[in-house]
């Protein structure tokens, strides 16, 4: 089960919205065009728990240490340190190490058909496999991040993915609190599609520490998260096992080794050879930034890298905002606007839609503001006339008007390094 081929934890979740990211792009073949010019997008990504279904949250391991040797080696003991130049070093956590030390921290059982990411990669650490507890096999997945603290204090409180409103959740249950060192965490049991297809159940928990420590925990009561029959009743681990797990020690310290994590660029403009992509968190911030005052939010969400979104409320019920932000996209500019599309004096390219949402909700309209800068920043702004875009209109038309959209899509607040 190769971690480029297992389907990531963080992907195409339960959260509509989340499962939405880049539903604003024109087509199949423009969105291939865009993957071919991103190239490997895979990563780990956040995910939420909203209206609709049980989301996977980004977690951060906190709690006492549990230190468990492999020939003398802790489980949590890098197996390599990468020197920097001013001699200092930094620990580097193998593919291996993440591997054992989630077989190590997990209950008595088989832990097997494993793959995983280290701290010495491109992506952030990352470990699946197939556990058994002798009732069954259940797919479990821990993925490690840090929140950059940006010379403030991180508020776990407000950083942790919230519970949804009961009304507004199909969550069998779902429970956030916060843990004597300051940390937070939500615990939930839900299920990997909204409408309980298959049986097919996912339960989590998303941690956060007033460091910056992130680790998702999620599993299923199958051997993959799509793809294999259910294979037992429920996941394999209690909501006080995932809590358990989350909360592990080792995994602070892995995330701690993470590369350069507290110096990543918080602007899409990067590096000199490839910009970096934005960040969820800071696609958040700048969204709410850029949002009409009069509007109410009702929930949000993103991705690691690249996506996030807001539902809001203007007193006519519930409308989804979402922005994607995609870097270094020039290249298939011409296949993603046409020639009627709008060329604005500093270059910049701009495409409006509005039409049908085009995820089958009933009477769901979608309206797009799509943006294109000279240096190859996408943006791209949507808003819909319900929460989700899977589920029936809740109001005529979105909350945001084209022109708003377009505000939005066009604001400088992209491009700036500060907020």
């Amino acid at each position: 089960m190769p971690v480029d081929q297992y389907t990531d934890p963080f992907e195409e979740q339960l959260s509509v919205a989340l499962r939405e990211a880049g539903g604003a792009f024109d087509s199949p073949a423009a969105l291939a065009a865009a993957g071919r010019a991103r190239g490997d997008r895979m990563r780990l990504r956040r995910r939420t728990a909203i209206a609709g279904g049980a989301a996977s949250l980004a977690l951060v391991g906190v709690g006492g240490a549990l230190l468990v040797p492999w020939g003398g080696r802790p489980a949590s003991q890098p197996s390599s340190v990468a020197a920097s130049g001013s001699g200092s070093a930094k620990p580097v956590y193998s593919p291996d190490d993440m591997v054992r030390t989630l077989r190590q921290l997990l209950p008595e059982g088989e832990f097997s058909r494993t793959d995983a990411r280290g701290t010495g990669e491109d992506r952030p650490p990352l470990a699946v496999g197939v556990f058994d507890d002798g009732k069954g096999e259940g797919s479990v997945s821990v993925g490690l991040g840090r929140i950059p603290a940006d010379g403030g204090e991180i508020n776990p409180s407000t950083a942790v993915m919230p519970c949804p409103e009961e009304e507004q959740s199909s969550l069998d249950s779902c429970r956030t609190e916060l843990l004597p060192d300051g940390s937070a965490i939500t615990v939930y049991q839900g299920y990997e599609y909204p409408d309980h297809r298959e049986n097919l159940r996912s339960w989590g928990a998303d941690l956060v520490t007033p460091a910056g420590h992130r680790v998702s925990v999620t599993e299923w009561n199958a051997a993959a998260e799509k793809g294999k029959p259910v294979s037992r009743p429920e996941p394999p681990l209690t909501t006080g096992q995932l809590k358990t797990l989350a909360a592990a020690s080792e995994w602070r310290r892995i995330a701690d080794a993470i590369p350069g994590e507290e110096k990543k660029p918080v602007s899409p403009s990067g590096s000199s050879a490839r910009p970096a992509e934005m960040a969820g968190w800071l696609i958040l911030r700048k969204l709410s930034l850029l949002l009409p005052k009069d509007l109410e939010t009702v929930r949000n969400g993103s991705q690691e890298t690249g996506y996030g979104y807001f539902v809001v409320d203007d007193g006519k019920g519930a409308s989804l905002v979402q922005v994607n932000v995609q870097p270094n996209m020039s290249d298939v500019a011409d296949q993603l606007y046409g020639s009627g599309d709008e060329t604005l004096a500093d270059g910049t390219r701009v495409s409006v839609k509005q039409g049908p949402g085009e995820k089958g909700g009933a009477g769901v309209v979608m309206w797009t503001v799509d943006t294109l800068r000279k240096d190859g920043l996408r943006v791209v702004v949507s808003a819909f006339n319900a929460a989700e875009q899977g589920q029936s209109a809740t109001r005529a038309k979105p909350a945001l008007t084209i022109e708003q959209l377009r505000a939005i899509a066009l604001s400088a607040r992209w491009t700036a390094t500060e907020d």
